[in-house]
């Protein structure tokens, strides 16, 4: 069956891991739209943070925060969200803060924390150091005093660490009602922009991931998952893949990623691996 829809993941994939786009890549976009293939961003992180990135690759649609909101970027409308319920957010932040760990918050326009440090360090440091219009760093005394006091709406709660967090997401599904996904940002995954080892626990409500989000998305576009293909390099993109009829990976991506894959390709992230594993399939 044809592709009509390309889902794709940014950091890792799409985009390398020095957060440049290789030119390879950028072309392929170009072929999909030339296709009139619909191509969507499927990432973490919020969509002030990715706009510029999805504007330059001229995306169709982008699934952000793990799936917390669609946005049909052509139009600008607003297709799904769901938020993190504020009780949740509370009992989460108290237990991250009894064991004394890195707490930061993704609204629609701010990421909110009480000290740069971690992902929201490397999002600041990506941002150019500046707010923008799309996005402003609020750092404050208490972050759950602040999100109380202004009634803000939450999409997702990070908890970072350079110490293993497995206990701490088993702890954590074990007494609420959440989705939790743990990276871990080590070894040869090291954070480059930042130079740093760490962990980090991505909390949203229940039934909220890139493969729910695709699936979403792919029904309001009435595209069959046979038409479907999902391109992901990290263990939050493994539903997202199982959530398509065609999906591929990247050669410095994972392993358990790799198992799930349709495609794995010859090329890295810095290779345009990107453009190769479109170019297999359309």
């Amino acid at each position: 069956m044809p592709i009509k829809l390309i889902a794709s993941d940014l950091d890792g994939t799409l985009v390398d891991h020095n957060n440049f786009i290789p030119n390879g890549n950028l072309i392929a976009i170009e072929d999909i739209n030339k296709k009139n293939i619909d191509f969507a961003i499927c990432t973490g992180k919020t969509y002030s943070i990715t706009k510029n990135i999805c504007d330059k690759c001229n995306a169709s649609y982008g699934i952000f925060g793990n799936g917390t909101q669609i946005i049909n970027l052509k139009t600008g409308e607003e297709i799904y969200k769901n938020l993190l319920p504020i009780n949740d957010f509370i009992a989460c932040y108290d237990l991250a803060k009894s064991y004394n760990l890195h707490i930061h918050v993704y609204s629609e326009l701010e990421i909110i924390t009480e000290k740069l440090q971690y992902m929201d360090l490397r999002n600041y440091i990506l941002n150019g150091k500046q707010d923008t219009k799309n996005l402003s760093f609020k750092i404050i005394e208490n972050v759950k005093d602040y999100i109380l006091k202004n009634q803000t709406p939450i999409l997702k709660l990070v908890i970072s660490s350079k110490e293993n967090l497995s206990n701490l997401k088993n702890e954590i599904l074990s007494k609420f009602h959440l989705n939790v996904t743990l990276i871990q940002k080590k070894g040869y995954y090291k954070d480059k922009i930042i130079n740093t080892e760490y962990e980090y626990l991505d909390i949203t409500p229940i039934h909220i991931g890139k493969g729910y989000a695709l699936e979403y998305l792919s029904n309001f576009l009435n595209v069959p998952r046979s038409d479907v293909m999902a391109i992901g390099d990290n263990l939050n993109d493994i539903d997202m893949m199982q959530a398509s009829g065609t999906s591929a990976t990247l050669s410095d991506s994972y392993e358990e990623v790799k198992k799930v894959a349709t495609y794995v390709t010859t090329n890295s992230s810095e290779n345009a691996g990107f453009a190769e594993a479109i170019y297999k399939f359309i």
